[in-house]
């Protein structure tokens, strides 16, 4: 199986940006917040890091491409928000629904964490969602440690 990263095209990149904000919006529903809330944070967390809607430096957001040179998820790496410039962050990582299972996300983690060494990386980090267990079995599987952990009780 060959998996390559594509930048993402100045053209794409506002569908893209949707894209990610819905995936965004349906993750913290899921986790339990209102719609309007999940789009505030969803639309807040976009703009600082793309503040005209347009690439910025230090993302790199990328087409996760498969053999038939067909885009199967997308993946945002870039500096993470310390000072200390060899941090990259993993901001966001999807392989489309149909496409899963399939060694895409794993190939694509393994690319992204080749990409930041070559921009100077010592270190990738991650957030995950607590109710994604596939995504987090994979990337303990990938040898990512948990290094911290956010707990949630609902007072209703």
């Amino acid at each position: 199986m060959t998996v390559t990263l594509q930048r993402i095209l100045t053209s794409d990149f506002p569908t893209w940006i949707d894209q990610s904000c819905a995936e965004y919006v349906g993750d913290l529903l899921t986790q339990g917040g209102s719609h309007e809330e999940a789009r505030r944070i969803a639309v807040e967390s976009m703009a600082r890091s793309f503040p005209d809607g347009t690439q910025s430096p230090g993302n790199e957001v990328f087409h996760i491409m498969n053999e038939p040179d067909e885009a199967v998820g997308y993946l945002w790496i870039g500096q993470d928000v310390t000072t200390d410039p060899g941090a990259w962050w993993v901001w966001d990582v999807l392989i489309n629904a149909d496409q899963r299972g399939q060694g895409y996300g794993r190939t694509a983690m393994l690319l992204g964490e080749e990409y930041a060494r070559t921009q100077g990386a010592h270190s990738l980090g991650l957030s995950v969602f607590g109710f994604n267990t596939r995504a987090r079995e994979l990337y303990v599987s990938l040898g990512y440690e948990t290094t911290s952990v956010k707990m949630l009780k609902k007072l209703d």
